[in-house]
């Protein structure tokens, strides 16, 4: 079951699609990701900072508008944008997972920190959710890596390892957390 609030009045199911979409493109994660972050921004900026074609830069931004998880904030060229947070929390079988703007820029991070896409790889896209959550209590220093490695049934080097690929993402959504 899927639970989503409304988004500028888009269907829920496309919105759910395009989450799919962020969690399986990394580069499309990334991107928004940043506007996120960093918008309102053009998307002459978005080329230039990210180092990603204009066509795909442009693809992808009108990909994440149509889902309503990106808006103009301009009417007048050059058009600038900025993100929507994401909340959509999903249960299946007694199992719940949320998936966040921290969890959206871990997955966009994997083209970029062999870390984290072999984590991926081994423990799937739930697996990092739950590290993501460690590794903010790692950040405040109330989790160390051997409680991690406990808790997540990992050897204490691969809760290491994962910890400080996440360390950046949970430093920076610290408080969207909070």
């Amino acid at each position: 079951m899927a639970q989503s609030p409304p988004r500028s009045g888009r269907p829920p199911i496309q919105q759910l699609q395009t989450v799919a979409d962020l969690l399986d493109t990394p580069a499309l994660a990334r991107l928004y990701a940043h506007i996120l972050q960093h918008g309102p921004v053009t998307v002459s900026k978005l080329v230039d900072e990210l180092d990603i074609p204009q066509g795909t830069a442009y693809d992808y931004v009108q990909h994440l508008e149509t889902a309503g998880l990106v808006e103009k904030t301009r009417d007048q060229r050059p058009y600038e944008y900025d993100a929507e947070s994401i909340a959509l929390t999903l249960s299946t079988d007694g199992e719940t997972q949320t998936i966040t703007p921290a969890l959206i820029a871990a997955v966009a991070r994997r083209d970029q920190d062999e870390d984290i896409d072999v984590y991926i790889e081994r423990h799937g896209l739930d697996g990092l959710a739950v590290a993501l959550a460690y590794a903010y209590e790692y950040v405040d220093g109330t989790v160390n890596h051997r409680i991690a490695a406990r808790e997540l049934d990992l050897s204490p080097l691969e809760a290491e390892i994962i910890l400080q690929a996440l360390e950046p993402v949970a430093t920076e959504y610290v408080d969207a957390v909070a």
